[in-house]
């Protein structure tokens, strides 16, 4: 089985800056990790190999600093990692990296099953799943919470809905995006630690895949960012004394002078206990 795993790397912090001409975060400076939700794939594909057998290859597109983050997938027992990456990639929408991502793995192809992360917590769009399924002309199933059983040709998996969850068969090779409930993901062991530090990552540029300025990056996003800013609240809040009694005498009280009990006749007399 042939097994491709899409990662990305995020700032590993909330305090991040957003270029005023871009509207794109600014990661010089910021350190950055795993996506969180991403390991959950990584362990679906290491359990995957487990039990039929092939090879794991994690795909990011990224800064050359996603090398390391490469790295750390790697040291949980991937056995290949690629790197896109290049200027031309800079300021891409979701729509733009899911196309060089598909690009890449057309190019590294065929795959039995290609996994991803329910989305990326930096963003929280997941588009990148479904989007890497219609470039790649795939079926695709989102939110899968565990997998039932996997033939050569199909793969029965059990989905989170609004309405609860479903089960159903998809042919293969698929695109599917996994929640965290599917797996408890494994540590890293020490041989393959030592072994992704001097492992080789290939990286892929634009024109390797065809790609040019007018598909990727800011030019090829159809999307932009407007604005970003943090909500602010005129709101305050109100303390009441800690012990309990008082404290309830207090806020009904409050609710009172408020007007806010009159639609609830008797509340306040029952809150006082009379």
């Amino acid at each position: 089985m042939r097994i491709a795993v899409c990662v990305k790397q995020i700032p590993d912090t909330t305090k991040v800056e957003i270029d005023p001409q871009t509207r794109t975060l600014r990661r010089e400076g910021v350190e950055s990790i795993l996506n969180p939700l991403d390991v959950f794939a990584v362990e679906q594909a290491l359990r995957f190999r487990q039990e039929y057998g092939g090879e794991i290859t994690a795909l990011t597109m990224g800064p050359p600093q996603a090398e390391t983050m490469l790295r750390g997938v790697l040291a949980f027992g991937v056995d290949h990692a690629l790197l896109v990456c290049g200027r031309e990639f800079a300021g891409s929408d979701t729509w733009a990296t899911s196309l060089a991502l598909a690009r890449t793995l057309q190019s590294r192809g065929p795959w039995d099953i290609i996994l991803c992360g329910k989305q990326a917590i930096d963003g929280d769009t997941a588009h990148v799943g479904p989007e890497l399924a219609a470039h790649l002309g795939l079926p695709q199933v989102t939110f899968v919470k565990d997998v039932l059983e996997i033939t050569p040709s199909a793969a029965v998996v059990e989905r989170l809905t609004d309405a609860g969850s479903e089960v159903l068969s998809t042919p293969l090779p698929a695109v599917l995006t996994v929640l965290k409930a599917l797996n408890e993901p494994r540590w890293p062991n020490l041989k393959d630690l030592y072994r992704a530090r001097f492992a080789s990552i290939e990286i892929i540029g634009a024109g390797e895949l065809d790609l040019n300025a007018g598909q990727v990056g800011l030019e090829g996003s159809p999307t932009r960012v407007v604005d970003m800013f943090s909500p602010e609240s005129g709101r305050k809040g109100k303390m009441f004394d800690e012990n309990f009694q008082e404290g309830l005498d207090q806020l009904l009280r409050h609710l009172d002078s408020a007007g806010m009990l009159d639609a609830r006749p008797g509340q306040a007399s029952a809150g006082r206990g009379e």
